[in-house]
């Protein structure tokens, strides 16, 4: 039977891994169990578990009959050759009789509506919600529940309920990720192994050092999360008005998730029962000591800082449901002869226009980098609205002069990566006072779209994570008037989307790219540790804090919000195969210009626009242009597309 406090209701959400865990799962003490399917899942690595469609009737049947609820997740990204598997899984999974759906793709919010199914959509913690313009915009769209962003903590959760009365769902045990979601591309770039399509080979487990002003710290396993651990706080859960109290671990053993739904499934009774004399400490113990790595409550009561990485059984594979180790410490790929003509061969769009003139774009830091980029004649600039350390914001004054100045060139704003709850009236304020000195805006989050698509020029920026035509034609209807293509998109992939996109499409051609983007504050290991060794960075400065391994190191600049920008060690590099890129849709190139010094920069953009207007001589400009310190990579693109 349901629970309720208050006349609220309250779901514990277990999870199952294959039929034979879920006919036990179904009997312990939960509300509703989530499960995968053998399609477009984010657990499809491991052989022996995920349910076949026979597997999925039987376990809707079975939960049914004790009145429990099943959810299925099909929070994969998709590429444009699965969506019509998509089409035909979800009619299957809507003439079963589920629940509901976990989705990340806004593509499969479309094909429901298109395929005008009744099925329950959930928005996977993959999906990144974190305000609560983000909300109303899936309420808009058909989302009944959204499971929050890990980085969440539990007063903002109770605000954005109460503001839009959708069912939240949170993260009370389990595995964690220090990488706000949707926001790693780190396993893309060095293996082409997407994790936000459920192949993370874990860079964040690898053991690394870290240097900063020349001294290097014994960091240990800076970037490897606890455990969520929120057994001792379901009051406060409640309290936030969270319906859905969701346990990770669909590769687990039964035995353990039996456990744990039993444990914290006679907690949530006891509560209910009598919640003046709850005892939160009954059974703590046991949790405890059976830990896989160590507990945190992550973001639940504030930022954890430190206290959120854990070092128990890290570098042994113990805590992995398979007892090994993902990976090792791995170099990113090299740019090399043999990756340009992989790429050439690969990279077949089915359309090209090779009379097509594309723009040069530049994200800058400051306004040295945007004066010039302005007096280069680039096409457009977008102004970080999360500026990197050392450098300040933008501040209003610097922005006039800037438009005084620009001249043909247009002005972006860029939003800053992440719109958090409490970013919402400062982003508002400043676009209602000075948006219209702007010709558009860079946008990184659904919230700030749905917002402001109707009011400005938007660019949907790369970590919208937009793969496929159809999640293009979502972000179309908004209000989106060019795409940035993903950078985890492999060359056959690329060119396939590119083909089909019924929006123009934007390609990071030259920078480094971001591979991680994390509440965590990386420099305050540098601030409690004591260094064991001294060591220049070899790329960056030494005022910027690098991570180190065997094989390279990785700068970490950090913004005016402490969020923590991960880069890669190399520079992506597109123009040696500039010449393949005369596709249709392709409409402009993108220089992440932030991190760069004036010299470098009036390098690297004076290289491409001589390459867009001969793109025959690409290959001869890139020889001529002066070499990246730590190298250059094509990134994802050095690889080609497997279906997962």
């Amino acid at each position: 039977m349901p629970r309720y406090f208050n006349e609220r209701e309250i779901e514990l959400l277990a999870p199952a891994g294959n039929l034979d865990v879920f006919k036990q799962v179904v009997l312990a003490n939960c509300d509703a169990i989530y499960i995968g399917g053998q399609y477009l899942n984010m657990r499809m690595m491991r052989k022996g578990f995920n349910f076949s469609n026979n597997d999925i009737v039987e376990a809707v049947k079975r939960a049914h009959h004790y009145e429990k609820k099943v959810y299925v997740t099909l929070n994969n990204l998709l590429h444009d050759n699965e969506i019509n598997l998509a089409s035909d899984y979800l009619q299957f999974l809507d003439r079963a009789n589920v629940d509901g759906i976990i989705v990340q793709d806004l593509a499969v919010v479309k094909l429901c509506q298109d395929l005008a199914l009744s099925i329950d959509i959930h928005a996977s913690v993959m999906m990144n919600v974190h305000n609560s313009d983000y909300v109303r915009a899936l309420q808009a769209e058909g989302v009944t529940r959204v499971v929050l962003s890990r980085e969440m903590d539990l007063q903002t959760a109770k605000y954005i309920q109460r503001e839009t009365d959708i069912e939240t769902e949170y993260f009370m045990h389990g595995d964690m990720c220090t990488v706000n979601g949707a926001n790693c591309y780190f396993s893309s770039t060095i293996w082409g192994n997407s994790s936000n399509r459920g192949r993370c080979f874990k860079p964040c487990r690898w053991a690394y050092r870290a240097k900063k002003d020349g001294q290097v710290y014994p960091t240990e396993y800076p970037l490897a999360a606890r455990d969520m651990y929120m057994y001792e706080h379901i009051p406060e859960l409640i309290e936030a008005r969270v319906t859905s109290f969701k346990i990770e671990g669909r590769m687990r053993e039964a035995d353990f998730i039996i456990n744990l739904v039993n444990t914290y499934g006679d907690a949530i009774d006891r509560y209910i029962k009598e919640p003046i004399a709850f005892n939160r400490k009954e059974q703590a113990e046991q949790l405890v000591n059976n830990r896989k790595r160590d507990f945190s409550t992550a973001y639940a009561f504030g930022k954890p800082g430190l206290t959120f990485i854990n070092q128990r059984y890290e570098g042994t594979g113990k805590f992995y449901s398979t007892g090994k180790m993902f990976s090792t410490p791995t170099e990113e790929p090299k740019l090399t002869d043999y990756l340009i003509n992989t790429f050439t061969a690969s990279f077949q769009p089915s359309l090209t226009n090779k009379g097509q003139t594309k723009q040069l774009t530049v994200k800058v830091n400051n306004i040295e980098q945007a004066k010039l980029a302005i007096d280069l004649g680039v096409d457009r600039i977008y102004l970080a609205g999360d500026v990197l350390e050392p450098d300040q914001p933008f501040t209003i004054y610097q922005i006039q002069e800037i438009i005084t100045a620009k001249n043909a060139t247009e002005v972006y704003f860029a939003l800053p990566q992440m719109v958090t709850q409490g970013q919402v009236d400062q982003i508002d304020h400043f676009l209602t006072r000075y948006g219209q000195l702007f010709d558009g805006l860079l946008v990184g989050n659904l919230g700030s779209i749905f917002k402001y698509g109707k009011h400005f020029s938007i660019v949907a920026d790369f970590n919208t994570n937009i793969y496929n035509h159809q999640a293009a034609l979502f972000y179309q209807k908004l209000g989106v008037n060019r795409i940035t293509a993903s950078i985890e998109s492999k060359s056959d992939q690329l060119s396939q989307f590119m083909s089909q996109s019924p929006l123009p499409v934007e390609l990071i051609a030259h920078g480094p790219l971001k591979m991680m983007y994390l509440d965590l504050d990386l420099y305050e290991n540098t601030e409690v540790l004591t260094p064991i060794d001294t060591c220049n960075n070899q790329y960056v400065s030494n005022s910027v804090l690098t991570l180190l391994t065997d094989k390279g190191e990785n700068p970490i600049y950090r913004d005016q919000y402490q969020k923590n920008h991960l880069y890669s060690m190399k520079s992506i590099c597109l123009l040696p195969v500039l010449a393949q890129l005369q596709v249709n849709n392709l409409t402009a190139l993108r220089i992440e210009g932030q991190t760069y010094s004036i010299h470098q920069l009036k390098a690297i953009i004076q290289a491409y626009q001589a390459a867009i207007i001969a793109p025959h001589r690409a290959k001869q400009l890139f020889a001529q242009l002066e070499a990246d310190p730590a190298g250059y990579t094509l990134g994802s693109l050095s690889y080609q597309y497997q279906r997962s």
